[in-house]
């Protein structure tokens, strides 16, 4: 399927799940049913979140990940080699500390992970599908490798189970394939010794489009603490978006609306699509379509009109479903005041 829109709006991510499936505003929520009611809620939620994009005019729909309790975990989840009873205490992207399960044997992925989920929501919508895996180097930095003792050679090891993964959600018929690379903003060397290079591996043989989303993190608050040790310009782009030119990766996602990113650096990917987060996820305050408006203008400066994708800053889980619902709708209001301007 070929986006015809000019300025086709999509999420990042996450969108807030129904309060009978998951306790709302919280990462890491437990689920609130099981079995098959489990099962069945879960695909509830599915067509809601979709009739939610829909109704917002979204463009590009995603399963905002309603089946899976976290990003990442989730499919590490599936995986054989990861041991979940045996936890450590490990520094997640040089922030904050998380217990995360642990690497005991040589990884692999006996069975497809999300390929029915995508399955499902391909059949409820003509419309392009977008869908989240997380990359490999977000992977190794949310585990306790006690195993290959290296974290190139882990992150080879997800990158080709992540393949095998996306070429089946590719024949599913998944438009675009996303890959989640937060880490990407921390550890520069690796980035460019090995982690988009284990990032092409990822998408190897694939026809459909990719993308990789590189955000500043979800609104919680060792995220922001973070952020605001950062200085008056976040310029952590800078290190990386020269590989990722030159990268066979289609889409590029970052974040933009009330960051402190130069919108300059935008530049840097010259010839790629831009996938500009004009959400931010980490307020309530409802952005208005013009504040919107006014972020893609500015990122217009540096991006052909049609490779620019408006988007999220990141996922939206932490925010109430009436939050999360008016900025869809501000999304896609601030994209046709824009797109308006363009056609005239």
């Amino acid at each position: 399927m070929i986006m015809k829109t000019l300025l086709p709006t999509s999420t990042a991510g996450s969108l807030p799940k129904p309060s009978w499936l998951a306790k709302p505003e919280t990462l890491w929520s437990p689920w609130k049913l099981q079995g098959e009611e489990l099962v069945e809620g879960k695909q509830d939620a599915l067509r809601l979140t979709l009739d939610n994009q829909d109704r917002a005019g979204i463009d590009i729909v995603s399963d905002g990940e309603q089946t899976r309790q976290h990003f990442v975990t989730t499919f590490i989840e599936h995986l054989s080699g990861v041991d979940f009873e045996k936890r450590q205490t490990v520094k997640i992207r040089n922030r904050y500390d998380a217990s995360v399960p642990s690497v005991v044997g040589a990884v692999s992925r006996e069975k497809p992970v999300f390929v029915e989920d995508a399955r499902f929501l391909r059949k409820l919508t003509k419309k392009s599908i977008k869908w989240a895996l997380p990359g490999p180097m977000t992977m190794i930095d949310t585990l306790h490798d006690a195993h290959y003792k290296s974290r190139e050679k882990l992150a080879w090891e997800f990158a080709g189970i992540l393949n095998q993964e996306a070429r089946e959600l590719e024949a599913a018929g998944v438009d675009i394939i996303q890959f989640d690379e937060p880490a990407f903003n921390v550890f520069f060397d690796e980035v460019n010794d090995w982690g988009i290079a284990t990032l092409e591996k990822a998408i190897e043989g694939l026809k459909c489009e990719t993308a990789v989303h590189i955000c500043y993190g979800y609104g919680i608050k060792a995220n922001i603490d973070w952020k605001n040790t950062l200085g008056s310009e976040w310029r952590q782009y800078e290190e990386i978006f020269p590989k990722l030119q030159q990268s066979n990766i289609d889409l590029i996602s970052l974040e933009c609306q009330n960051s402190r990113v130069p919108m300059d650096l935008i530049e840097l990917i010259r010839g790629k699509k831009v996938m500009v987060g004009a959400i931010d996820v980490a307020t309530s305050t409802v952005e208005t379509p013009e504040e919107v408006a006014s972020t893609l203008r500015k990122a217009l400066q540096f991006v052909d009109a049609d490779k620019l994708y408006p988007s999220t800053n990141c996922g939206m889980t932490p925010l109430s479903r009436q939050v999360a619902t008016g900025k869809l709708n501000a999304l896609s209001a601030g994209a046709a005041i824009v797109r308006k301007e363009l056609s005239a």
